[in-house]
This record gives structure tokens, sequence and C-alpha cells, in this order.
């Protein structure tokens, strides 16, 4: 699994069916918080199965790290 590169643009949704920054469903309607956090934080949740991932901050990005979907970079 390679690396997958995540738009930081706070616009947009966090591209699968569950928010990257609660882990909730993303059709829930209450996640202006999330949107807020998103242009300061890396992903906490994988978008696509809502598992906890593993994140490292550095000075130039962040990676994120599901188990089941591989890796997300800044």
């Amino acid at each position: 699994m390679g690396a997958v590169d995540v738009p930081t643009d706070s616009s947009r949704e966090s591209g699968g069916p569950y928010c990257d920054q609660c882990g909730r469903p993303d059709a829930d309607p209450d996640h202006p918080r999330c949107t807020a956090r998103r242009e300061l934080e890396p992903p906490r949740f994988c978008p696509d199965c809502a598992r906890r991932m593993v994140v490292q901050v550095d000075p130039v990005g962040w990676t994120a790290r599901c188990s089941r979907h591989g890796e997300r970079t800044s």
C-alpha cells in the first residue's frame, strides 16, 4: 500500500464515509468543529473505516497510517 496524498483544503470532505477528525459517519450534519480542526490538525481517523490512525507530525508535514488502508501524507 502506497502513500495517499490528502488535500488540506478545509472545504473538502474527509474523502470517505467517515469523518477523519472524529470518526463518526460523515453523513452526520454536526461537523463544523471537525471542519475547523481540519485546517490545523492531521486526520486522526481513517475516512474509509473509522479506525484510529497512527499519526506522525514533523516540521514539514504529517503522516497518518491506517492498519487496513495504508498511509496518507500532507
